[in-house]
């Protein structure tokens, strides 16, 4: 474990341990330091003032017969100048009454407005920032083998989680103080620095760290790449990527792996589908383990249970089955439904073996609707032409980059529109704008408009996926969890493959606790909710492994479920004594 500084605390003898840092602070700061000058400069006028008003009190007084001691005077100019006075000591002539009214106004501005702000604006926030600099840690002690990140969003908080689940150490370095100590506070482990400062990377221990991960801009990333990278020469580093113009700018920078996840996210909205016959799609990968998906419409599985179809007699295992974005583990008693996607897992002979039962169903020449012409959409459209399969995009505002004979220009929600674009056929739709609420309407007005057509959705933010679920999509993507899990995969190499928004493959040793008991009578499944894909030992990689196969540790085990069944396995087998 590291130590990311002093915690905060209320305590006094804290408090006073922390004032000669916070005065340090204030006055070695060149803005705090300008700032004081300012101050005693306006203090200094006040004085002056309020000096010069108590001489003409005393003069104008003499003029009317009145005489009072420089003592009154002061206090006559204090309470007047701060709407005090006018009580007990007053003028007689209308000159004495005209100075009374310009001292009064004089205070008004001076005592009740510039000064409270010059406190608020020259001590008092300089001071608390000072607090904030005080207490929020500046050094990263006692670790490595830790993550480091430049930015706080929603794809760095999804991985933060997984690392936690991991045992993995990190850090995010904050380059404003104020929002450091919110960090701080809510429990993340932060270090105040600028990404531009090679110090910053020395204090984090980046030469030791097992990644650095970037997420900002393009510009930004460079930036700190190049930065980071003069400071660990041999640590990877992960940056994101907006634009492809950037990928070579930003791998020129040092970057290890540079992510392109627009791209990214149309290939795998591509390969969800299966709208469009009975086939497998290959959706994932561990070694000569493929994961793959059929839909079961309209063939003889439908109506049935997984025991009545006999599948296993074919070789593939029924991992689970979507049913409108609903995921349910394989048992023998699930029925499938008119509307399921079966989740296999199997070797490429397995999986060929089930095509040419299937084959025959579902035959559909019809192209695929994408609803979106941008960067994403198009990326879907390049990875549907590679597989040969045809589409037709939807796109409001006309891009000289789209193809003018499969692009229908306007509005997704019009109905002539999406006639146009062959929604009454399509096998299946791509929903792939950026804006997250124009996808959850779309997504309710296709399904709407096709109760039977596979929805396939984009989610930026990924508090949406539940929202679009519900909406009637089938499979959701989001940019934080696919990104996620591709970095993480950077510090476990082919240990996650992501099927699906919330499901994932994932590789690990066979614990202790499951030393010598079989498949079937290991609780795997009923603890935990993950299922054995297969297993990897001295005699090689066993795909779909039989239910009485004994499991040793040592084992490579491949399973597959979601984050709290993973979750769920590390803590009942893995990590219980």
């Amino acid at each position: 474990m590291h130590n990311l500084g002093r915690e905060p605390t209320s305590e006094p003898g804290c408090l006073m341990k922390y004032l000669p840092s916070q005065l340090i602070y204030i006055f070695r700061t060149p803005g705090s330091q300008r700032n004081l000058r300012l101050l005693c400069r306006f203090l200094i006028v006040l004085v002056l003032l309020v000096i010069l008003y108590s001489i003409l009190f005393h003069y104008i007084m003499e003029m009317e017969g009145q005489r009072f001691s420089w003592v009154t005077g002061f206090y006559w100019t204090l309470t007047v100048m701060s709407t005090l006075g006018f009580g007990d000591i007053t003028f007689e002539s209308d000159l004495g009454r005209v100075f009374s009214i310009i001292v009064l106004m004089s205070g008004i501005i001076f005592l009740l407005v510039l000064l409270p702000f010059t406190v608020i604006q020259f001590f008092y926030a300089p001071w608390v920032e000072s607090q904030l600099a005080a207490r929020t840690p500046k050094v990263l002690s006692g670790t490595s083998g830790h993550v480091i990140f430049t930015h706080v969003d929603a794809l760095s908080t999804t991985l933060i989680r997984k690392l936690i689940q991991y045992n993995y150490e990190y850090v995010i370095i904050v380059p404003d103080a104020e929002e450091a100590a919110r960090l701080h506070d809510a429990g993340q482990r932060v270090v105040v620095g600028d990404l531009d400062d090679p110090a910053t990377y020395e204090r984090v221990h980046a030469s030791q760290a097992a990644l650095v991960a970037t997420t900002h801009d393009d510009y930004v990333n460079t930036h700190a790449t190049f930065t980071a990278r003069s400071v660990a020469p041999d640590v990877p580093i992960v940056a994101l990527a907006d634009s492809a113009d950037s990928i070579d700018v930003i791998e020129l920078a040092g970057a290890t792996h540079v992510l392109h996840l627009v791209e990214q996210m149309g290939q795998k909205l591509a390969q969800c589908i299966s709208g469009g016959d009975a086939v497998t799609h290959l959706v994932g990968k561990i070694d000569d383990v493929l994961i793959a998906q059929a839909g079961a419409a309209r063939t003889p599985l439908v109506g049935k249970t997984l025991r009545e179809n006999r599948l296993r007699d074919i070789g593939v295992s029924v991992l689970g089955i979507w049913d409108r974005g609903r995921f349910e583990p394989g048992k023998a008693e699930t029925v499938v439904g008119p509307h399921s996607i079966l989740l296999l897992g199997g070797s490429s002979e397995q999986l060929e073996a089930y095509d040419e039962a299937f084959m025959i169903y579902n035959v559909s020449n019809e192209p695929i609707v994408i609803l979106g012409g941008g960067r994403v959409g198009q990326a879907a459209a390049r990875a549907l032409s590679a597989r040969n399969i045809d589409w037709r995009i939807v796109e409001r505002v006309p891009d000289g980059g789209l193809d003018d004979v499969r692009t229908i220009i306007g509005d997704a929600a019009d109905i002539d529109v999406l006639t146009r674009a062959g929604i009454e056929n399509a096998p299946a739709v791509l929903v792939t704008t950026h804006d997250d609420d124009l996808n959850v309407y779309l997504t309710i007005y296709c399904r709407k408009l096709r109760p039977e057509i596979q929805i396939i959705a984009r989610a930026t933010r990924e508090r949406n996926v539940a929202s679009m679920h519900r909406a009637g999509a089938d499979f959701v993507l989001s940019f934080a969890s696919m990104g996620a899990t591709t970095m993480f995969n950077l510090l476990r190499p082919i240990a996650n493959v992501s099927i699906a928004e919330g499901l994932e493959v994932f590789r690990l040793q066979a614990p202790e606790a499951l030393d010598g008991k079989t498949i079937a009578g290991s609780g795997v499944r009923e603890q935990s909710g993950s299922t054995i894909l297969a297993v990897a030992g001295g005699n090689g990689l066993q795909v779909n492994p039989p239910a009485d196969m004994v499991l040793r540790t040592g084992q490579e085990l491949v399973l597959v479920g979601n984050a709290e069944s993973e979750r769920a396995f590390l803590q009942r087998f893995v990590e219980r004594k």
